[in-house]
């Protein structure tokens, strides 16, 4: 069988039989192409199924090597790395093929950045003021709702942007949303009455306000496009003067350390970012000590 075949079958393995999310099959296709083409030329024709049997953990090697080279960071590298050990385990159960090669290449630990939040006041500031962009009141109405959501229930901007009109319907008897995130999992999140206030504002003037309609849309009447709300903020930002880490996603960190930094449990904060792992939300502990340190330093007498 040539790669490109064991490719299809293993992408298509992990959509149907593992119900690996659309987002994570596009990642490991991409990671899988780009493993594939460099063997290609690094072996001189594009390899078969004995091509990859017989591969050393020299060419691996290679291969992560030309995507530093390249310029791809640590992260993403073992984010490809990960992608392909996981096809090469798909061809052990499916074709009883054993690239041992892929066993003797350590992954290269990588710190993951802290997540940087806005302080309080930029954060109110940015759900306070983002409507200054727009000059329709429509739209003025859509990005307050949308960035005030994203701040006070601490989503995703991929979440936020999946909702439609039914879901928000629902806020009127209830204080939560039901939200799907990462792996297709939902979760229940409590809107605070002023988020809800904005939403409502919104679907007073939605163009179709449809239960199956998005909710939030684009000036063409689609679902609004994760690039056109980043353009929003990032517009914002340059004109309030705010730090350039102030993205729709600095919300959910601003959302999860604000939390913590009033007494949130972490367990709590967990649950509601949607986190699988609560390793992951104990990256937020890190920034609240970084910001006591950074207090401590600027306010102590004997901090020099």
């Amino acid at each position: 069988m040539t790669a490109e075949a064991l490719r299809a079958g293993f992408l298509s393995w992990l959509g149907q039989e593992r119900h690996a999310a659309a987002n994570t099959t596009e990642a490991y296709g991409h990671a899988l192409a780009g493993f594939l083409g460099f063997l290609t030329d690094h072996l001189g024709e594009p390899p078969d199924l004995p091509a990859l049997a017989g591969l050393a953990a020299a060419d691996v090697r290679a291969w992560l090597a030309r995507q530093a080279k390249d310029g791809l960071s640590a992260t993403s590298r073992a984010q490809h790395l990960s992608a392909v050990r996981t096809f090469f385990r798909y061809l052990n159960r499916r074709h009883g093929v054993d690239v041992t090669a892929i066993r003797l290449v350590a992954t290269a630990r990588v710190r993951p950045a802290l997540p940087r939040a806005l302080s309080v006041d930029q954060a109110i500031d940015v759900t306070a003021h983002i409507s200054d962009i727009a000059d329709d009141p429509a739209l003025q109405a859509r990005d307050t709702a949308f960035f005030s959501l994203l701040y006070g229930s601490g989503l995703r901007i991929a979440e936020a942007l999946a909702l439609d009109v039914r879901d928000a319907a629902a806020l009127r008897r209830d204080l939560t949303l039901t939200v799907t995130g990462k792996g297709g999992k939902t979760r229940m999140v409590p809107v605070l009455p002023p988020v809800r206030d904005a939403i409502e504002a919104w679907l007073t003037v939605h163009p179709r306000p449809l239960p199956d309609s998005p909710l939030f849309l684009g000036a063409r009447g689609k679902r609004l496009d994760p690039a056109v709300a980043q353009k929003v903020l990032r517009t914002y930002r340059r004109l309030a003067g705010l730090p350039e880490h102030a993205t729709p996603h600095a919300l959910r960190h601003s959302f999860a350390t604000h939390l913590l930094a009033n007494g949130s449990d972490l367990r709590a904060i967990q649950d509601l970012l949607g986190h699988a792992s609560l390793s992951t939300t104990q990256r937020y502990t890190a920034v609240d000590d970084a910001g006591l340190l950074a207090v401590w330093r600027k306010t102590h007498p004997a901090a020099g």
